[in-house]
């Protein structure tokens, strides 16, 4: 069964994060979803946040899209029927995930976010859809692909750095990234 995860925009704003599953679905983990709303979302926030131009930001998505061809389901809108309890405003979220299911009914589809209470669990479960924060989704994929952390762990560095930064160590990436029990298990695992 193959596991595929539709990262929110808060996920992919995130450079260190989205580069670190970005790793992950390279190395055959899982596979990665995400919808027209989502790629607009980031690009508009990704631009603001990082004072980028919009031409920049147009590129890095076009290289994720180029990366991840199958990503992208396109407009989900038809998606959002039936929903009730979750936030409205995540509603493409969840519907992005609904249209991985109608594509790949033997696909287990997950959505990654750091705003959990946005999303109703009973809701979600009632769709067969699992619903994880980074550090939980990593600390799994820690238990699940052991073989892939250490690399992971060693480009971390790399991922987080940035103009003028010096080169960080991993727990104080992971730290930052608010990846608490992630951090303190791959420490105990290396």
């Amino acid at each position: 069964m193959s596991t595929v995860l539709v990262l929110d925009t808060c996920v992919l704003l995130s450079n260190v994060l989205r580069k670190m599953l970005v790793h992950l679905a390279g190395e055959g983990c899982f596979a990665l979803a995400w919808s027209d709303v989502i790629g607009d979302e980031w690009r508009r926030n990704a631009a603001r946040l990082w004072h980028v131009s919009a031409q920049d930001i147009d590129a890095q998505w076009r290289a994720l899209q180029e990366a991840f061809p199958e990503a992208n389901r396109g407009d989900v809108s038809a998606y959002k029927e039936g929903l009730r309890r979750s936030d409205p405003k995540d509603w493409h979220v969840i519907a992005a995930a609904r249209a991985v299911q109608a594509s790949q009914a033997d696909a287990e589809v997950a959505v990654v976010t750091r705003n959990i209470k946005d999303f109703n669990r009973s809701e979600m479960r009632s769709m067969g859809l699992a619903l994880f924060d980074p550090d939980q989704l990593l600390v799994m994929c820690l238990q699940r692909y052991p073989q892939h952390i250490p690399a992971l762990l060693g480009a971390l560095p790399d991922f987080a750095l940035a103009p003028g930064r010096e080169r960080e160590a991993p727990a104080v990436i992971l730290k930052r990234e608010r990846l608490f029990r992630f951090n303190r298990i791959s420490a105990c695992a290396a």
